[in-house]
């Protein structure tokens, strides 16, 4: 009987967890491939929990106890060589939450790494900073196609999560926040933002742009 109720525990218990994860749909491009498995870590460089080679996008879903129908996707930073999950991520999510905002931490599409992307970075930072842009040039815009996917995903599921779809704002910061601004302006009027909150966004990566007329505020 006990060996029931714990395999009944653990498979509500995955079933709870599969619950808080989604996979967004994506295109793959041949000019970008990944050779080292996504992986999330604690960098002692960062000082921070952080993940490396996303080659497939998810969100990571957290719930408000008492949602008030608005909802932020949040995508945090890390130079496109990697996510800074829990300082620009998850903790900002718990941060929403009790604000009554439903929170959707984004994992977009970074640069393929061997299997510490945070020291990669680091040390090309100190030693070839023009590596990281040759590296990056190709990746953002899947990043972007990402942080797109996740609007759409969010407000084609509004009503089943009792979410206002037009109050889904998107925040990113530094390298998330090159996303968020990359989303504004590619952004149609199905998956346009209804607010953004770039966080000293890289704005450099980006290269020329335009504001559009109807950008969200």
């Amino acid at each position: 009987m006990k060996k029931i109720i714990l395999v009944t525990c653990i498979f509500i218990s995955m079933n709870v967890l599969a619950q808080k994860m989604v996979d967004l749909p994506f295109e793959k491009n041949a000019d970008v491939t990944w050779s080292t498995a996504e992986r999330e870590y604690y960098s002692d460089i960062w000082e921070n929990e952080v993940i490396t080679n996303v080659a497939v996008p998810r969100l990571e879903v957290f719930e408000a106890d008492q949602p008030n129908g608005t909802s932020v996707i949040v995508a945090p930073g890390g130079g496109l060589y990697g996510l800074s999950i829990e300082s620009e991520g998850r903790q900002v999510a718990k941060w929403l939450n009790k604000k009554g905002i439903t929170a959707f931490v984004l994992k977009y599409r970074l640069v393929p790494t061997g299997i510490d992307g945070i020291k990669e970075i680091t040390d090309e930072g100190a030693t070839n900073p023009a590596k990281i842009g040759e590296r990056v040039t190709p990746v953002l815009p899947l990043s972007i196609v990402d942080g797109l996917s996740a609007i759409t995903y969010v407000r084609t599921n509004a009503s089943n999560m009792k979410l206002d779809p037009n109050k889904i704002g998107f925040m990113g910061f530094s390298a998330g926040g090159a996303v968020t601004m990359g989303v504004t302006f590619n952004a149609t009027e199905n998956n346009r933002p209804n607010f953004i909150v770039p966080v000293y966004p890289w704005m450099t990566v980006l290269g020329e742009y335009s504001v559009p007329q109807d950008a969200p505020p």
